[in-house]
């Protein structure tokens, strides 16, 4: 009953992503609409979402309308490209008179020009309201896991890490200097470690191997790991089993555990073992969500399905260190800055062969949207998803500014082929590379939005068994 309580907030909360979603769609092609009004040029359609419309309205020569497929949206712009197989087919079919190279350049820049200016816009409005700083200063590991990457390289408890690979780290998490971000995104086969240890006059360097986590087929590849961790300032709630006894109680992911009858633990080992201990007894939970404090009683239930499985609530834990959650006004140009920073060493990571990170560790529109989903569950939703805004429209403004066909980047590149040669490039080869290389985005967006939906799929057991629960 708990969960058909929250069916309006969470209808609304989805109404909402969409709606931020598409905003930033329809900024991006307004730029391109408004540059083609003012260059002269003959527009057919103005359209959010892909595909055949499911609603289109014509306003002076213009159809405006909503595609079927939820993603991107585009300007048909005949004199531009030829994207006839990508848009449909010109409703014009009277020859139109060409235009000039500058005109495409125009045109094609004003869309990332666009994204870009609001994400400067909400840059702002970040300085202004502020963000909360999400970020773990503890630079000391407090555990070593047994026979782990780290253990077998020295690491120890109380270590405190100053640098990774030569670049000095700023906290455990929340920044790309991070440590946790430094591991990730490390390069080759070794990770060197500059470590200040107590006792010792001199700060030691211990080279250390990594592990990457087994994940089924059709999950994303796991992240680099050494075996170490900070000391825990409390114990989240990752994932809620369907049907399990939490999810009957209403728990929720990204809730913190703050007491478990009556006692409070910091460690997830602490916390794991009280339950098991407890069998098929009620357990007292004290929840924090959003700054509130929630109660739940849950009586673990021994799922009939794997058979042989000892009681359990039906939830995964994790640990988390201390974030500093006070709220910061970082300059917009900072922010930005921070933005493309991070956008470079993805896309660096991404394409590097000695790197782990691959195309499927990026975010399609259903990674996106889960995202801004979970902002909104969180404190400061609206000032999250401000931030996050900026990032989005710097990524959205640098990729389409890459010199690939169907892309704004290829379009201005087959431009200024365009000025040099003296004469465009031919029509129909044109639209055959636009056409290949359309249908190979598509093919990404498909590869990465799968692994998107298995985020959400998260198996119960190690090998990915399916809990199944007795009813209440």
């Amino acid at each position: 009953m708990a969960a058909l309580s929250n069916v309006p907030q969470i209808a609304l909360l989805i109404i909402v992503v969409i709606v931020i979603f598409n905003t930033i769609i329809f900024v991006h092609e307004l730029g391109h609409f408004w540059a083609a009004k003012w260059r002269g040029l003959k527009i057919d359609r103005f359209q959010i979402w892909f595909g055949k419309p499911i609603w289109s309205k014509t306003i002076n020569g213009v159809q405006y309308g909503l595609g079927w497929i939820p993603a991107g949206g585009f300007v048909a712009l005949p004199q531009m490209a030829p994207m006839e197989s990508i848009e449909g087919g010109n409703l014009d079919k009277e020859p139109l008179p060409p235009i000039t190279p500058l005109d495409k350049i125009i045109v094609a820049f004003a869309g990332p020009l666009f994204s870009f200016l609001l994400a400067l816009t909400a840059a702002v409005g970040v300085y202004i309201v502020g963000k909360p700083k999400d970020f773990a200063p503890t630079q000391v590991i407090a555990e070593v896991l047994p026979d782990s990457p780290g253990d077998k390289a020295g690491l120890k408890a109380g270590d405190k890490i100053t640098h990774i690979n030569g670049k000095a780290v700023n906290g455990w998490d929340g920044r790309l200097d991070s440590i946790f971000m430094q591991i990730v995104t490390s390069e080759g086969d070794d990770i060197d470690f500059t470590v200040e240890r107590p006792g010792e006059s001199a700060p030691l360097t211990l080279t250390s191997h990594f592990d990457i986590p087994e994940t089924l087929w059709w999950q994303r590849k796991g992240l680099r790991q050494v075996g170490i961790a900070p000391e825990s300032g409390w114990v989240l709630i990752t994932s809620v089993m369907p049907g399990s006894p939490a999810a009957a109680a209403g728990i929720e992911e990204m809730d913190r555990v703050v007491s478990v009858d009556g006692n409070e633990y910091k460690t997830l080992d602490e916390v794991r073992d009280y339950i098991r201990s407890r069998g098929e007894q009620p357990i007292a939970f004290v929840l924090e969500r959003k700054k509130e404090l929630l109660n739940f009683t849950i009586q673990p239930k021994v799922p009939i399905k794997p058979e042989g499985q000892q009681a359990m609530i039906g939830v995964g834990f994790d640990e988390s260190p201390v974030y500093e959650k006070t709220i910061i006004h970082p300059k917009p140009l900072e922010q930005i800055s921070d933005t493309v920073e991070m956008m470079w060493v993805t896309i660096t990571r991404v394409i590097s062969p000695s790197s782990s990170l691959g195309v499927q560790h990026l975010s399609g529109p259903v990674g996106i949207a889960r995202l801004q989903y979970r902002m909104l569950n969180m404190d400061h939703p609206w000032q999250r998803i401000l931030g996050f805004m900026v990032l989005l429209n710097i990524n959205l403004a640098i990729l389409n500014m890459l010199p690939f066909p169907v892309l704004d980047g290829g379009h201005i590149t087959l431009a200024l082929a365009e000025a040099v040669a003296g004469r465009p490039v031919k029509a129909k080869a044109l639209e055959f590379v636009q056409m290949g290389f359309a249908m190979l985005l598509f093919g990404l967006m498909i590869f990465v939005t799968t692994k998107d939906i298995s985020d959400g799929i998260r198996p119960g057991g190690e090998k990915g068994a399916e809990y199944v629960f007795p009813e209440s």
